[in-house]
């Protein structure tokens, strides 16, 4: 068991390792981006479904709150999280609607669409990202594997490593806490 469970954490610690060795300069762009849009009064829109949904919500809270340091805060939802609203537009729109239909009441030109699928296929992530570039909205996929159609469809495709799961989720997590540590630098400066 000992064994098994050093494997595990240096297999993260691996595929974390290569994502930044392939990502940094990406991240920083994107990051950079992100850091513009807020300065301009947009938000950011997280979503996903299961673990990627827990992750939409942590990291929209890490925003609205704070990740290290006090500074304002700064605008993100999490379209994961009103469960009145995903219920009725499941039951009255079908669940692969969930997505697009918030981010057609909820997003502007110029906001920040965060797409989380370990997969890359989830068929209301995929949608979401559609009705993000209708608006014209900046659109960032977090997947893994060979990056499913999700890496093809949005502006800026982080795409994992690895085939597993765990292993994608461990790094979409750190990559959003590394952007978030990065935004939140550039406004704590001026707090």
């Amino acid at each position: 068991m000992k064994s098994k469970i050093k494997e595990e954490f240096l297999e993260s610690a691996e595929v974390k390792r290569v994502f930044a060795e392939q990502s940094a300069d990406q991240i920083a762009q994107v990051t950079e981006r992100i850091i513009a849009a807020l300065k301009q009064g947009r938000k950011v829109l997280l979503f996903g479904n299961g673990g990627s949904a827990t992750d939409a919500s942590h990291l929209a809270a890490e925003l609205v709150g704070r990740y290290a340091k006090n500074r304002k805060a700064l605008p993100a939802i999490a379209l994961t999280t009103d469960q009145s609203v995903i219920t009725s537009i499941g039951n009255d729109l079908g669940f692969s609607e969930i997505f697009s239909r918030q981010i057609e009441a909820l997003g502007q030109k110029g906001d920040i669409a965060i797409a989380i699928s370990t997969s890359g296929k989830s068929a209301n992530v995929l949608k979401g990202v559609e009705a993000a570039r209708a608006i014209g909205m900046v659109t960032i996929g977090f997947t893994g594997g060979d990056g499913g159609p999700l890496a093809a469809r949005v502006d800026h495709a982080f795409i994992v490593p690895s085939k597993v799961t765990a292993r994608i989720q461990e790094t979409h997590i750190t990559l959003g806490h590394v952007i978030c540590g990065r935004v939140e630098e550039a406004f704590s400066e001026s707090y």
